[in-house]
């Protein structure tokens, strides 16, 4: 393209029109003249420090480094990749934008959220740890929501410590149906304290000690189906039932002893590591991505069985047979979650457990209810979980108890290896 300059312009016109026209111009006319080809002039440097000005801002943004667009979480990462929407367009059922798979940290989401793990085998080794301080409670003589000791102690405070090393085994067959097994490792330290001595004094606090060496818990199994997959209008959905059985060291007979230096103190002999009895929970999770966020929500039910014990009483030298009813209970929760980068995702929930009060039934005697068994623990958690690899994730999660049957709070660290 040729650039002609006005001045150019006018003499091309001048060398154009027919030379009678210019020697009849008049002076005023030859002066319009010139005032037309100054304003051309201005209008031209004008245009040229325009088109500078865009020049250098395009420069600028060639400059800098590309932004990259955000991931989008458009798909639950089971579903498989070919299940994008019908046409040419992209639509819901691709794993990301302009992506062929979910990230690793997409996937934690989802796992952690509904129990069900994509792959086919995975071993996941867990620590958790637990921390109880509980004041003027009258306990009765059997483990409470798997930590509490419950029994005949007169006690102003408690301490409670546990630590849990969780060994889990998942299988998963046809993406539909998924098996696991979980066996806990527990070790407790439990504090009691009691103001008051012999002769009535409570200028002193007395103070006992016990400890549970690392000890077989209840092994407990479970079987997931996944009946819903996620699209456009409805979640994932996974129907989970799992057992519990009583392999662990049960809190029933076990006997007190009163503190030498204080009448109004009484410790267990020992600490148990289970319930104690079979119990049943069915549930159900619900997991929907709402981009760019993941949510989640469960529901459960714990059905705990009548069980008869050769011993329920916690008096030195006594032994009475008799049966236990614990309190059922249920559980549900709800939370949100975000994948923060190809490996990373954050999330937070509440949860709440309510449990019925637990019965007991001495030989020759009738059902009682046990006083202070009933529970209603509230949880606020925040997680994280991170790919270390393709096969190995950290997962680590804090509970903070809300409620006072809750634990003050619990730290657990899981690393799932898949297979």
């Amino acid at each position: 393209m040729v650039k002609l300059n006005p001045l150019h312009l006018a003499v091309c016109v001048a060398t154009i029109l027919p030379s009678t026209w210019l020697h009849a111009a008049t002076e005023e006319e030859v002066q319009a003249l010139q005032r037309e080809l100054l304003e051309l002039r201005r209008s031209y440097e004008a245009q040229q420090n325009a088109l500078m000005v865009l020049e250098q801002r395009l420069r600028q943004v060639e400059a800098q480094p590309q932004v990259q667009q955000p991931q989008r979480l458009v798909r639950s990462p089971s579903a498989p990749a070919q299940t994008a929407a019908a046409g040419s367009g992209a639509g819901y059922g691709e794993s990301l934008k302009d992506e062929g798979s979910a990230p690793r940290s997409v996937e934690n989401i989802y796992e952690e959220a509904s129990g069900f793990f994509g792959g086919t085998f995975s071993v996941e080794t867990g620590l958790t740890y637990s921390h109880y301080d509980t004041r003027q409670l009258v306990l009765n003589g059997f483990l409470a929501l798997d930590s509490i000791f419950l029994g005949n102690i007169n006690v102003d405070q408690i301490n409670s410590d546990t630590l849990t090393l969780d060994l889990t085994a998942r299988y998963n067959m046809d993406d539909r149906w998924q098996f696991d097994i979980n066996v806990p490792i527990v070790y407790r330290e439990s504090t009691y304290e009691s103001a008051g001595a012999s002769g009535g004094s409570t200028s002193e606090v007395s103070s006992e000690t016990v400890t549970r060496d690392p000890a077989l818990g209840d092994i407990n199994v479970g079987v997931a189906y996944r009946f819903m997959r996620e699209n456009e209008n409805q979640p994932d959905g996974v129907f989970t039932l799992r057992v519990k059985a009583p392999t662990g060291k049960d809190p029933y007979g076990i006997k007190l002893i009163q503190s030498p230096e204080n009448d109004n103190l009484s410790v267990p002999e020992e600490l148990p590591t289970g319930n104690g009895v079979w119990s049943v929970t069915p549930g159900v999770s619900l997991v929907k991505t709402v981009d760019p966020a993941v949510l989640f929500g469960n529901l459960s039910y714990t059905y705990n069985f009548e069980e008869s014990f050769s011993d329920v009483s916690p008096q030195q030298g006594t032994k009475l047979g008799g049966k236990v009813k614990l309190g059922n209970w249920f559980q549900y929760g709800m939370g949100v979650a975000f994948a923060l980068n190809e490996r990373m995702s954050l999330s937070m929930s509440y949860s709440q457990l309510i449990a019925q009060k637990s019965r007991i039934k001495p030989d020759g005697q009738d059902w009682n209810s046990i006083s202070s068994s009933d529970a209603n623990a509230g949880y606020f958690n925040i997680g994280m979980t991170y790919a270390a690899s393709d096969n190995l994730t950290i997962v680590p999660n804090l509970s903070i108890g809300l409620t006072p049957d809750a634990p003050d709070f619990s730290f657990s660290l899981k690393f799932p290896y898949y297979f």
